[in-house]
């Protein structure tokens, strides 16, 4: 049922991507390709790739970037996106994150951007970038994380005001999880950042179509939330709408 709800979910809203402040235009971006400084000779994987917008990043610096997502609507729209930038070394193909159809020892590198929290087997998704990758490549892995810790508390209830806006969400991590993670998976963990991100809460709330009375659920939630919860939200007004934020981290791991 999870994966069916994620194309379901992304399906109808897919267009909205491609345009999406946080997905486009993301901080992450640029800071991925300075991390992992990608080479010209290189062979690149882009795991749920969206709208593109890692692929697109990447493709200057590499021979070619395989751009993969679960839900086959994306991929028109991420392929029009290529053509409007006139990027002609990224291809589009439809894979399972937790399930990458692809030889052993593939590729150079493997990146996968804001999207890990949809994923019901993370292991399954590191397995298998650690099989398609060559020896001595590498995983750049950006997603949102929660407080963990003696904060777990706190991240739980990160995750479900998630997964109110979003029912395809399954769970954002803590950093500390992805780290043991990684290594479970068998890699170096060479550089982990966490880095704050500033939303408006309106375009979050409608991105993916929830419905009044959920974004009004959302927005008491928000302005509600408890100690560790509130302190990490950092919640304002901001004109006619709140501003809060999350925490985005970027994990990179040698194989």
């Amino acid at each position: 049922m999870g994966k069916s709800l994620v194309q379901q979910q992304f399906g109808v809203h897919a267009a909205a991507y491609a345009t999406s402040a946080v997905h486009a235009q993301g901080a992450s971006l640029k800071r991925v390709v300075e991390l992992v400084q990608p080479q010209a000779h290189w062979r690149a994987l882009d795991v749920a790739t969206a709208a593109g917008h890692t692929a697109f990043a990447v493709a200057p610096h590499v021979a070619h970037v395989l751009a993969t997502d679960l839900t086959p609507e994306m991929i028109p729209v991420a392929q029009g996106v290529a053509a409007e930038k006139g990027i002609g070394n990224v291809s589009f193909e439809t894979a399972d994150a937790e399930a990458l159809p692809y030889a052993e020892a593939s590729f150079d590198l493997v990146t996968c951007r804001i999207a890990p929290h949809h994923f019901e087997r993370i292991d399954h998704f590191l397995a298998g970038c650690y099989r398609v990758l060559r020896p001595g490549g590498l995983l750049a892995v950006v997603d949102n994380v929660v407080p963990g810790g003696t904060q777990a508390e706190a991240g739980q209830y990160v995750n479900d005001f998630e997964k109110l806006r979003d029912p395809s969400h399954h769970r954002c991590l803590a950093l500390d999880e992805w780290e043991r993670a990684f290594v479970a998976a068998g890699f170096a963990v060479t550089h982990t950042e966490i880095a704050a991100k500033r939303m408006l809460f309106l375009p979050w709330a409608e991105r993916l179509g929830a419905s009044a009375e959920t974004i009004a659920h959302l927005r008491g939630l928000l302005l509600d939330a408890p100690g560790d919860a509130a302190a990490f939200f950092r919640a304002e007004p901001e004109a006619d709408d709140i501003a809060f934020h999350l925490d985005e981290a970027i994990v990179i791991g040698r194989k």
